[in-house]
């Protein structure tokens, strides 16, 4: 009898399916082609994983976006994958690492050419106050922009709002008692609740994206009870809309020339389906 048992185990297992763990690196190149294709974007441009913090200012050039193992630890699925990605990408049609990389130049140069030393070191720390808030401001920016392509692409937009919120955040974060990231994820959340309003009710099957509703779900609720504020933020995700539009078809003019001149595409495919209210 306990041989019998034993063999009957043993024939368990082999025939049990073997579950490998997600490789969310492995998955860069598969998912990474799709957010390209179906956005329109050239499929000769490559990504290449790094474990160092790089921003892509060279992409438009030699088409290779970088993607952070960073980052990348905190994917689970090819939804967060995508996220990972798109954001990289939104970053180089929003040319935000190109204007990080002119703006420290000049205000560098500046500061080298003062002969007081006091005015050198208030330059050089206006600069770094100018970089940090424009590099928070871009990173907004690039979230959405990310958020389009997600959408474009069949992937589920909602994944970037779960990315963030397993991302270490802020000390403010922390002192606030706030999600990680909170104040990115809740900006991604508006712009995808005026834009993509079905993207929010199919929702994201995940624990992490349900704490983060029970989390705004007051604040909601509140805005959405109150006339005046409700017309306020209908006023500004419309003028978001327009901004964003207006960035990407930018991006058309000046980019043309570096590759990425099926970007008219994204414009065209994003006016046509954003489902707003």
């Amino acid at each position: 009898m306990k041989k019998i048992l034993l063999l009957f185990v043993a024939s368990l297992m082999i025939s049990m399916p073997s579950f490998a763990a997600y490789n969310a690196k492995d998955r860069v190149p598969t998912v990474g082609a799709q957010v390209l294709s179906k956005n329109g974007l050239p499929s000769t441009t490559k990504f290449e994983v790094t474990e160092t913090s790089v921003q892509n200012t060279t992409s438009n050039t030699n088409l290779v976006v970088y993607i952070p193992t960073t980052s990348l630890k905190y994917a689970g699925n090819d939804n967060e994958v995508a996220a990972v990605i798109s954001q990289e990408i939104g970053a180089v049609i929003n040319s935000n690492a190109s204007k990080k990389k002119i703006v420290s130049n000049v205000t560098t140069s500046l500061a080298n050419s003062f002969l007081n030393t006091s005015l050198e070191n208030t330059a050089l720390i206006a600069n770094e106050l100018a970089m940090n808030n424009m590099s928070e401001k871009d990173l907004m920016a690039a979230d959405i922009t990310g958020v389009d392509l997600m959408v474009q692409a069949n992937y589920n937009p909602l994944a970037m709002i779960v990315v963030l919120y397993k991302t270490p955040g802020s000390t403010m974060d922390v002192l606030k008692g706030q999600p990680n990231n909170f104040k990115r994820a809740m900006y991604i959340y508006d712009y995808l609740a005026y834009n993509y309003p079905s993207k929010v009710k199919a929702g994201y099957a995940c624990q992490e994206y349900r704490n983060f509703l029970a989390y705004i779900q007051p604040t909601i609720d509140e805005r959405n009870s109150d006339k005046k504020k409700l017309a306020s933020f209908e006023k500004e995700q419309a003028k978001l809309k327009k901004e964003r539009a207006k960035q990407i078809a930018k991006y058309k003019v000046t980019g043309g020339m570096t590759g990425w001149d099926a970007s008219y595409t994204i414009l065209k495919n994003l006016s046509e389906s954003s489902e707003t209210k």
